[in-house]
C-alpha cells in the first residue's frame, strides 16, 4: 500500500507526498517529529451536576504546547496495528498510528502528528483517511481518539472530519507534564 498526493506549493513547485506503512528505519524520524502546536483558544470544560459542557474559549495570549517524550506503550493484548507515514523525499511530513480491538469493534487512533511545515496541506486529513481505511479492513464500527482540551487546532480538525465528543477524563494527565489539562474523547461512527 503506497499512495501519492501531488500538490502545488505557493511558489508553484510540485511536491509529491508519499503515504506508506512505517518501516523500522522510520523509528528515529518518528521519534523526532515535532508534534508541538500553538493555539489562541482552548476548549474549556465545565463540570455540571448532570455531566459537563465544553466550549471553545479565546486566550489572552497564544499558548505553545510541546509534548514530552513518551515511553513506549505496552499492551497486554495488542490487536492489529498499523502506522502510516507521509514522506516528501527524505522528509517525514507526518504519521498516524492506529490499533484495532475486536471485542468492541473499536479502532483507536494512538497518535497522529503532522510536522509544522506541512500543516494546512491536507496531510492530516489523508493520514486519517488511511486510518479509516484500516478501520474498514478490520470491520470496526467506530474510530476513537483522545485529545487534550488545550489542543484546539486538533479538536477543530477532528470535528471537521466527523468526530464528536463522547467523553471526558479530568484526571488522566495528573502527575504528568500535562497536569491541569483535561482529556477529551472523540468518536466517529462508521456504521
Amino acid at each position: 500500500m503506497e499512495t501519492r498526493a501531488d500538490d502545488i506549493t505557493a511558489d508553484g513547485t510540485t511536491n509529491t507526498v508519499v503515504y506508506r506503512p512505517a518501516r523500522p528505519e522510520d523509528d528515529v524520524a518518528l521519534a523526532g517529529l515535532d508534534g508541538s502546536f500553538t493555539t489562541d483558544s482552548v476548549f474549556e470544560v465545565t463540570m455540571t451536576g448532570e455531566g459537563f459542557t465544553i466550549r471553545e474559549t479565546p486566550l489572552d495570549s497564544p499558548l505553545r504546547k510541546v509534548f514530552p517524550a513518551e515511553d513506549d506503550d505496552v499492551d497486554d493484548d495488542p490487536g492489529p496495528r498499523r502506522t502510516v507515514v507521509a514522506h516528501d523525499g527524505d522528509e517525514l511530513c507526518g504519521f498516524v498510528e492506529a490499533s484495532y480491538d475486536a471485542w468492541n469493534g473499536r479502532l483507536t487512533i494512538r497518535g497522529i502528528e503532522v510536522s509544522p511545515a506541512w500543516r494546512g496541506r491536507g496531510i492530516g486529513r489523508t493520514l486519517m483517511r488511511h486510518a479509516l481505511d484500516f478501520a474498514g479492513e478490520c470491520g470496526a464500527g467506530h474510530v476513537w481518539l483522545e485529545v487534550s482540551n488545550i489542543n484546539a487546532p486538533a479538536i477543530r480538525a477532528y470535528l471537521r472530519l466527523g468526530f464528536v465528543f463522547c467523553g471526558l477524563d479530568t484526571s488522566l494527565y495528573d502527575g504528568t507534564a500535562s497536569a491541569g489539562e483535561q482529556a477529551l474523547f472523540m468518536v466517529r461512527w462508521l456504521r
